[in-house]
């Protein structure tokens, strides 16, 4: 069964002053009477439909505030592939247009597609819709942990899925890019094919994925360096103490959000459950301790008196904090070596100061990923090819493509 991609409801769009995206080779004909589109502006369609002569509409697979994600069929390849269908509105479609030119950006620097962002196929202008086609992906890995009641991956699937988001994070941080909404519903299965097993302890079915290869998704809010920095970005949960504190972001906000995200992935819980800024700032304090004195009295924000945290213990919020969060160093279920280095990138990712947290090159060197088997780790490789010949790159590449096939 083909999977759907998952489209996160609460995704943020920055505006760019100097995108220089453009579309002449991709035509779009005056709208015919019969598309119509509904009261929040998502394109009205049937199953069955077909858009520009190519793309037949299967099922719906996903929706959020900007639009669709639907399955559909590229009748010119016979191929099953995710159109991205969004609002006839003018902020999403100018958002459609920033995200359509980073992936173009990203395909120009990756040509072979080995850097686990997802594939761009197709786009074009649809009557008014920006309409994005993709390659066919699996479940999200957020998705797949509730359809598994929230039990948590094991530590060697956290481990491959961990290390492939900080590879490919780090591509984009390489070419001066920030991600800026990474969290597990834009973290894709290629496959989320999965077998099933009964726990008898806990009496119910307990699902795992058979494949762990991924891919990163919905670059709808990804800001280059030298584009206007949005002051909020990222999705509640994921997001960095230097976001809150509006003092300026960087790539190191991607690794906050990297850091998050392994910590859920692992014990199906979300570290930060919190809407509200102060309480969210409390519960950092909580889990991670007080907050850097530099960070507290630069701030503008009005969450602080006399450079400490303006908070009340007492309060009904702050029984909830106390209730629901302890030191992170309490989470950690077991004494073994595998447990000690998980924890410790998730406590280097989630350094308050973004200039002392972990870069993701220093990431993938670190000993929690070390027990990945060879071919898993992708920097590695690069290292070996980056010292050889063009010749014997292209010739390893050839051997490689022969052997997956």
């Amino acid at each position: 069964m083909v999977q759907g991609q998952t489209v996160a409801a609460d995704q943020p769009f920055l505006d760019s002053s100097d995108s220089d995206y453009g579309q002449s080779s991709h035509e779009h004909s005056s709208r015919p009477s019969s598309v119509e589109d509904d009261d929040d502006g998502h394109l009205i369609y049937r199953h069955g439909d077909i858009l520009r002569d190519r793309y037949k509409i299967v099922s719906t697979l996903g929706e959020g505030t900007f639009g669709k994600v639907v399955k559909v069929v590229d009748i010119r390849t016979e191929k099953v592939v995710a159109l991205k269908v969004i609002k006839n509105v003018e902020k999403y479609r100018e958002a459609a247009k920033l995200e359509i030119n980073v992936l173009e950006k990203l395909a120009e620097a990756d040509p072979e597609n080995k850097r686990l962002c997802v594939t761009m196929l197709d786009w074009f202008d649809y009557h008014g819709h920006m309409c994005i086609v993709f390659e066919m992906l699996g479940l999200s890995v957020f998705d797949f942990l509730k359809e598994n009641n929230y039990q948590p991956y094991p530590l060697e699937q956290v481990r491959h899925i961990g290390y492939q988001m900080c590879y490919s994070v780090k591509f984009l941080h390489e070419n001066r890019l920030t991600h800026t909404d990474l969290k597990p519903e834009n973290i894709l299965f290629c496959n989320s094919d999965s077998d099933v097993s009964y726990h008898t302890k806990k009496k119910r079915e307990n699902r795992r994925v058979r494949d762990t290869h991924i891919r990163l998704i919905d670059f709808g809010s990804a800001t280059f360096d030298h584009e206007h920095h949005s002051t909020v970005v990222s999705t509640r949960h994921y997001r960095a103490p230097e976001v809150i504190l509006e003092l300026g972001w960087a790539q190191p906000c991607d690794v906050w959000s990297i850091g998050c995200i392994l910590f859920e992935l692992y014990l199906g819980i979300t570290l930060f459950q919190t809407h509200d800024n102060r309480e969210h700032l409390a519960m950092m304090e909580r889990i991670l301790g007080p907050l850097p004195y530099r960070m507290c009295r630069k701030t503008k924000t009005k969450y602080f008196y006399h450079g400490r945290l303006d908070w009340d213990d007492k309060s009904s919020a702050g029984r909830y904090v106390r209730e629901n969060c302890k030191p992170l160093k309490r989470y950690i279920p077991g004494e073994d070596e595998d447990h000690r280095h998980l924890f410790d990138i998730i406590f280097r990712m989630l350094e308050y100061e973004p200039s002392q947290r972990i870069t993701l090159a220093e990431a993938l060197e670190h000993p929690f990923f070390a027990k990945l088997p060879a071919e898993l780790l992708l920097h590695k490789q690069d290292q070996r090819l980056n010292g050889l010949t063009p010749e014997l790159k292209s010739e390893l590449r050839e051997r490689s493509h022969s052997l997956s096939r």
